[in-house]
């Protein structure tokens, strides 16, 4: 499984902020700007949550199979590949809401003297504030999970031993 890279993310994020200021501005040309959702950052954080809890409880039970702790629960390399899958599924997620939100934010920052776009543009940075969490969990996940690699038996390019 290859790790997630923080390019890539940056550039979902960006990439999204930018379609999601241009078209928060065309929208608002034609119509009105829909709202952004206050139950938005309240999501993102707890699928942060979700996360970083995963997280601690699998690098607890790692660190006790390692230290052949008695009565320790092994983690299933199945569990922890699917954690991980998970986990980089949501930072995928998160950095695209997050530039999503980001983009109406810097659109929304324009009209602050509006009292109802002031909100929304509160809302929009907290989603951001709580997507970056949500990244920050995912890339501490997969942190945890990794498996130490094998140097000094293996040497690079070598056929791994049975």
């Amino acid at each position: 499984m290859r790790e997630l890279r923080i390019r890539v993310l940056a550039g979902v994020f960006v990439v999204a902020g930018v379609l999601s200021w241009a078209g928060a501005r065309l929208w608002n040309s034609i119509g009105t700007l829909p709202s952004v959702p206050v139950a938005a950052p309240i999501v993102l954080a707890l699928i942060a949550v979700v996360l970083l809890a995963t997280a601690l409880s699998l690098r607890a039970r790692l660190r006790a199979q390692r230290e052949r702790r008695p009565g320790a629960k092994g983690v299933d390399p199945l569990m922890a590949a699917r954690a991980v899958v998970f986990g980089q599924a949501s930072a995928l997620v998160a950095a695209l809401v997050a530039g999503m939100y980001g983009g109406a934010g810097v659109f929304l920052l324009e009209q602050l003297d509006i009292p109802a776009r002031r909100d929304q543009a509160v809302y929009a940075g907290l989603s951001v504030l709580t997507g970056l969490g949500v990244i920050a969990a995912a890339l501490f996940l997969e942190r945890v999970c990794k498996l130490p690699e094998d140097d000094d038996q293996n040497p690079p390019g070598a056929e791994p031993v049975a």
